[in-house]
């Protein structure tokens, strides 16, 4: 038996070992090619095939890292779409199965940091909805396939002409009820106490024998009407105590204002806070760390979670993510603007810090609300003026 044969000892244990999935840092996204260990991976970096894949990558890399993104978009949401259909999963789960398949693409090649970023992303694609708790993310497949579409169509078209046909018998039932109580009072029964004159009296019953059946299905259908009646009175009970107003208690005017408050803030919060003219700190430290600590000003808003700014000690523009960024919080009397919450947009004016909290207390400098003072806003509502 040679050395080579497919039989061979040393063929049947590279085979095992190179079954399931590989460490991620030994597997070369370029070539393609999993190594089994660090010696494997560094023999590949020094091969020819692996350079000319690296001069090729050098000429247009942002053609390859497309290409790739493509194809992680495509595989993701047909697994998602296969498997978990149109059901609410969490984007974990999602990943973890995909990532199960060896031949995967893997995210550090894709325009994508991270399963969040990505998941943020088909949001605003319109390709899932997703949704954020504290659980983690959430996403659900929109299915747009036109077959699909037109089979819930035709199902909705065949369920509404039962609907119509009910709902036509109702009115009818309803309409004719209508008609008997016009002009007539409806007599309640009265319901009195059972009592005996005489004691010694006998109670007897006389049935009559051979009754016709007419009398049966009269009151058969006397019961069926008083109990349409009796309905009908019970909905037109209910619609007039519904169209008369309750009476509630008269709130306060300052009652009244922090409710609008409350409600204001609620509704105000989004998930994205850059805008212009702030001046914020670069966290992220994938630049080579030149940047990282460094203090920049936005010059520029992109698709509400981007934004272009340009650094303070250097002058260089860079383009980043709004997760790679965070706020400045200046000294005290120091001008602030609003980024977040029912004063989003509004300058101000820092009055305190309240290290323990994380929050600062500000006073609104612009807008109708000016000179309100404001407790509590979180340092990551507000950041500094340029």
């Amino acid at each position: 038996m040679g050395k080579s044969d497919f039989l061979s000892p040393k063929a049947i244990s590279n085979r095992i070992k190179s079954k399931g999935l590989q460490k991620l840092r030994w597997y070369c996204q370029m070539c393609q090619k999993q190594c089994r260990d660090e010696n494997g991976f560094k023999c590949h970096c020094m091969s020819q095939s692996h350079q000319r894949q690296l001069l090729l990558a050098a000429e247009n890399p942002q053609q390859f890292m497309d290409y790739f993104s493509e194809e992680f978009r495509r595989d993701f949401l047909e697994l998602l779409r296969r498997r978990f259909g149109t059901r609410t999963v969490h984007n974990n789960v999602v990943y973890n199965e995909y990532i199960s398949h060896r031949e995967h693409i893997h995210m550090n090649a894709t325009q994508w940091e991270t399963l969040t970023d990505f998941t943020k992303w088909l949001g605003r694609e319109g390709l899932c909805r997703v949704d954020e708790t504290p659980k983690g993310w959430y996403i659900q497949y929109i299915n747009r396939d036109p077959e699909t579409i037109r089979r819930q169509q035709e199902q909705k078209g065949k369920k509404k002409p039962d609907l119509d046909d009910e709902e036509k018998t109702s009115k009818l039932l309803e309409q004719q009820v209508r008609r008997g109580l016009e002009g007539k009072e409806l007599e309640m029964p009265v319901y009195t106490e059972l009592s005996r004159e005489n004691k010694d009296e006998k109670v007897t019953f006389k049935l009559k024998k051979g009754a016709s059946t007419s009398v049966a299905a009269s009151s058969q259908t006397s019961v069926l009407a008083l109990k349409m009646v009796e309905g009908a009175v019970k909905r037109t009970g209910a619609a007039h105590c519904s169209g008369q107003p309750k009476k509630k208690m008269k709130k306060s005017a300052l009652d009244e204002i922090m409710e609008l408050e409350e409600e204001k803030k609620r509704t105000s919060r989004t998930d994205y806070w850059l805008q212009r003219d702030i001046i914020v700190k670069i966290v992220t430290k994938k630049l080579e760390g030149k940047y990282h600590k460094k203090k920049a000003v936005v010059k520029e808003v992109i698709d509400k979670y981007a934004a272009i700014v340009k650094v303070i000690d250097s002058g260089d523009k860079l383009k980043l993510d709004q997760t790679h960024l965070e706020t400045v919080i200046p000294a005290p009397g120091k001008k602030v603007l609003v980024l977040n919450g029912g004063y989003r947009g509004n300058e101000a004016i820092l009055e305190s810090i309240n290290e323990k909290r994380f929050s600062v207390t500000i006073t609104i400098n612009s807008g109708p609300l000016k000179g309100r003072r404001v407790e509590d806003i979180q340092y990551e509502d507000v950041s500094k003026l340029a």
